[in-house]
């Protein structure tokens, strides 16, 4: 479904220009969920958005042979000034989904659930009115592989449990790739882990064993 061969990437800043990836390789077989998994600064967030193609790699290249999500919890792609029933009508017509275009706004609506706010400009809203409206809005579509960044823990318990049972309901009918803290939220969802340690990228067929070496690193430093 997805390779990652020889992927490099680094952000040149005033102070350093340390790769943030090296020479990354695995392959997500279609139907496996992935848990990533690693310090703050690993380069978890890095490398959801050069999955999904909202970035781009120094060296190597990232082949994908299924429609990908952009990252869910992501907020940076709202145009402030729109509404954000303006915002989903954009996002609905570039996916060309003009004819569904009621269907879309209303499942967008009803999931964020943040009332005449929808009808509002996003630079009014909170930080979590925002991650609830991009969380609605990657679901309104049919992707084969979702990815999701701390997205299940948006908001208060009763939307983070609304988010954790739209990814339960996504199990069996689209991959997953997610970055969570939440330890059970990953041994319950996904089957193999990604652990990202200094750079590199350390696959595991077990989840559990992800989460292991991840520990594992921590009492080691």
């Amino acid at each position: 479904m997805i390779e990652v061969r020889n992927v490099y990437k680094r952000y040149r800043t005033h102070r350093a220009d340390d790769w943030v990836l090296r020479d990354i390789n695995f392959a997500i077989p279609r139907g496996v969920n992935v848990g990533l998994v690693g310090r703050n600064g690993a380069g978890k967030s890095t490398l959801l958005r050069l999955i999904a193609g909202m970035d781009f790699a120094d060296k190597g290249e990232i082949v994908r042979r299924c429609r990908v999500s952009w990252p869910i919890g992501l907020t940076g792609g709202f145009q402030g000034s729109m509404t954000g029933r303006q915002n989903v009508k954009c996002v609905a017509r570039i996916h060309g989904n003009d004819r569904f275009m009621k269907a879309v706004i209303h499942r967008v609506e009803a999931f964020a659930d943040i009332g005449k706010a929808f009808d509002q400009p996003v630079k009014t809203y909170s930080s979590g009115m925002r991650s609830r409206l991009a969380f609605g809005l990657s679901l309104a579509f049919d992707f084969d592989l979702y990815l999701s960044d701390e997205a299940t823990a948006v908001g208060d318990k009763a939307f983070r449990a609304k988010a954790t049972a739209a990814f339960r309901d996504k199990v069996g009918k689209a991959g997953l790739v997610i970055v969570s803290h939440s330890e059970g939220i990953l041994k319950e969802l996904c089957q193999a882990g990604l652990f990202l340690r200094d750079g590199h990228a350390y696959w595991f067929d077990s989840i559990d064993d992800a989460i292991a070496a991840y520990h594992e690193s921590i009492k080691r430093s």
